[in-house]
């Protein structure tokens, strides 16, 4: 996964190029983050993209590069922000996205003690996106600070069984949109270290799939992420 500036419009396809040469077959898609909200303090200086990147004219034309080479493309935005992805998705259907960390359901700064509130917009929002038959969903992200699940960290102190809960309505909603073929349990560390540490998050997400079939599971943690990075043949060497 690379990182190239869409915004650069046709231009972009001479970056996906350099990066297709230094990276090889290992080269599989770049993620361009779009996430931005009117209150400064949900993201802090370090995090905050310009307002509706996905939407701007130069940032889709360079977008538009990334299917003439076969190329991935994840998207992370905020919550607010899901109609923008919904609206690149519909305008591009045959491009592959990936939305990253479950949509980021807010639950700091402005939007503190809101996750309740919200979680009915942000569901319609997933079944919504989830329309889109190019777009598959990360599962995971939700151990960040800007979701307040758990409301304080850094932490070692949240038993994963108590994570699992506080993630269920959106892992599940997820999963049930998306169906396991189009969702993949992802790592975040260590930005997600806020909620406590790699194996107690990893052990959350066990929780979470503890009724799927073996099948499901296969999904859910390999085959989607496999499938949609272009690298199956890695599985068979397990």
């Amino acid at each position: 996964m690379g990182h190239a500036d869409l915004r650069l419009g046709a231009s972009a396809g001479a970056v996906l190029d350099a990066l297709a040469e230094a990276g090889g077959t290992r080269f599989k898609g770049i993620r361009h983050a779009g996430a931005w909200d009117a209150d400064p303090d949900v993201l802090g200086p370090a995090f905050h993209h310009p307002e509706g990147l996905y939407r701007d004219a130069a940032f889709r034309e360079g977008f538009a590069e990334l299917g003439k080479r076969g190329l991935s493309f994840d998207a992370w935005v905020l919550e607010p922000q899901l109609d923008d992805v919904i609206d690149l998705a519909k305008a591009f259907p045959d491009q592959p996205i990936v939305l990253d960390h479950c949509g980021t359901p807010l639950g700091t700064a402005c939007y503190k003690g809101k996750l309740d509130e919200h979680l009915e917009r942000w569901r319609s929002s997933i079944r919504e996106l989830a329309d889109s038959e190019n777009v598959v969903v990360k599962l995971g992200g939700l151990a960040m600070s800007f979701c307040g699940m758990p409301a304080d960290g850094p932490t070692d102190d949240v038993p994963s069984q108590a994570l699992a809960e506080m993630w269920r309505p959106y892992i599940e909603t997820c999963i049930e949109a998306f169906g396991p073929d189009r969702a993949m349990f992802e790592s975040n560390y260590p930005v997600d270290r806020w909620g406590g540490s790699y194996a107690t998050l990893w052990n959350a997400f066990k929780h979470l799939a503890s009724g799927a079939s073996a099948e499901e599971k296969h999904a859910l943690f390999a085959g989607t992420a496999a499938r949609t990075y272009g690298i199956e043949h890695l599985l068979e060497l397990t």
